[in-house]
């Protein structure tokens, strides 16, 4: 079939009009914040349905033949798989000896390569991941899955039309999950919510009767519906991931935040409580805690904003980087202030992303540095990225300059987006405009 070269909108503050490519209604008949967490697969990647039974298997068979490399790469892959089902940080660093163990009997292994670049996206660490990124694609120009890992870090390093680029180079080479996937995230990035949905829908119709990529594509679509306060569509979407994927963590907060939406703060509960049960993520404790703080429950609350260091450190202690996330938390919490500044302008020099200029823009802002958050609050606007958030922290930095005017037209086109886009800030954006 022939394919459509989609030409997106021009991005704002300079950047040139770029374009993706998708492979119209072709499928692949065989995978950050984001796209860089998308289901890949890889040369050598059992695709079990099973991934716990896979990983048993792949020990035994390293203990008849330690030096078995396609055994280690595709256990390597396996525990990046098991750390995305079970959110155990620890898989990761038994998925890096894996993959190191490859690299030192054949240091030009691709598998191995390009693994580790994936890893170094699921820990935050950008840099290298573009680095393993570009290495594994001068193994292998023709492998679709290094332009992946090369344009997650990209965008995560703020290198927006570079990223594009490089998506639709993947696109045209493989169009599938893992293509589509980024494309929906470009165009959702770019304020395009139609697009977005389009690619998306396509990257599910691959992901069909894949597991939990199937099911991860279901939450990604109810992520974009969320993002416009579609709140009965997004429901729907994460219902059906839960249909195809039973007790998924992911799909239990996105349908906690969904039913924030349409008011019904029990069933969020619920839903967020069994999300931390199942895997106790620091975002899904934050909003756990949150929640309970909305319901008059404060004790409950703070108990889970404790929990949240202690999980933090254990991430950290396997590589992973929190530096924006941890920020963010600390700057909404009204927790050591001063050092969360110090901390959100880190993470911005390591991620100068829109999602670190946000963060760096708000910390500004929460310390009376008004003016220099108007200019990141600006730049992480600078794509048309339609996300209430954003919009709110520009509000409030506009207040914070006393610009009345601004400030009402930010926190009313916020709330216009989605009415119920934070369970901490939504509420203050109504009482602001009162």
């Amino acid at each position: 079939m022939k394919r459509q070269r989609l030409i997106l909108v021009a991005v704002a503050a300079g950047l040139t009009a770029v374009a993706l490519t998708l492979g119209g209604v072709l499928h692949e008949s065989s995978s950050p914040s984001p796209a860089a967490a998308a289901p890949t697969s890889a040369a050598g990647m059992p695709s079990p349905v099973d991934t716990a039974s896979t990983v048993t298997k792949l020990q035994a068979t390293l203990r008849a033949n330690p030096t078995n490399i396609s055994a280690l790469d595709s256990l390597g892959l396996a525990y990046q798989q098991r750390a995305r089902e079970t959110g155990d940080p620890t898989y990761y660093t038994k998925s890096g000896e894996a993959l190191h163990r490859v690299l030192t009997l054949v240091p030009r292994d691709l598998i191995a390569t390009s693994g580790l670049g994936s890893l170094a996206l699921s820990r935050h660490r950008f840099r290298l991941a573009l680095v393993l990124g570009r290495r594994a694609r001068a193994i292998s120009p023709t492998t679709a899955r290094n332009y992946g890992v090369i344009g997650d870090a990209l965008v995560e390093l703020g290198r927006y039309p570079a990223a594009f680029r490089t998506f639709d180079e993947m696109a045209s080479m493989q169009p599938g999950l893992s293509s589509y996937s980024r494309v929906a995230h470009a165009r959702l990035l770019l304020g395009d919510i139609p697009g977005a949905l389009s690619a998306m829908n396509l990257a599910a119709d691959a992901a069909q009767g894949q597991g939990e990529a199937d099911a991860w594509t279901h939450v990604q679509l109810g992520l974009i519906y969320l993002s416009v306060g579609r709140y009965k569509a997004a429901v729907a979407e994460n219902r059906l991931a839960l249909y195809v994927f039973p007790e998924y963590a992911l799909a239990l907060d996105a349908l906690a935040r969904a039913e924030v939406g349409l008011g019904r703060y029990a069933a969020a509960i619920r839903d967020e409580e069994e999300a931390v049960n199942r895997i106790p993520l620091p975002q899904y404790v934050s909003t756990l805690g949150d929640l309970y703080g909305a319901t008059g429950r404060p004790g409950l609350a703070q108990k889970q904003y404790k929990l949240i260091a202690v999980i933090q450190r254990l991430l950290v202690a396997n590589g992973v980087k929190t530096d924006l996330e941890t920020a963010l938390f600390n700057v909404d919490h009204k927790i050591k202030l001063q050092a969360s500044l110090a901390l959100a302008g880190l993470a911005w020099r390591e991620r100068p992303s829109i999602d670190g200029d946000d963060v760096l823009a708000w910390a500004l802002e929460r310390t009376g540095h008004c003016g220099e958050a108007l200019r990141y609050s600006k730049r992480a606007l600078r794509l048309g990225t339609l996300d209430a958030l954003k919009m709110f922290h520009r509000g409030m930095i506009e207040g914070c300059l006393r610009h009345r005017a601004a400030k009402r037209a930010w926190l009313s086109r916020a709330l216009r987006l989605n009415p119920e886009f934070s369970v901490l800030w939504a509420p203050v954006a109504r009482r602001e405009l009162r």
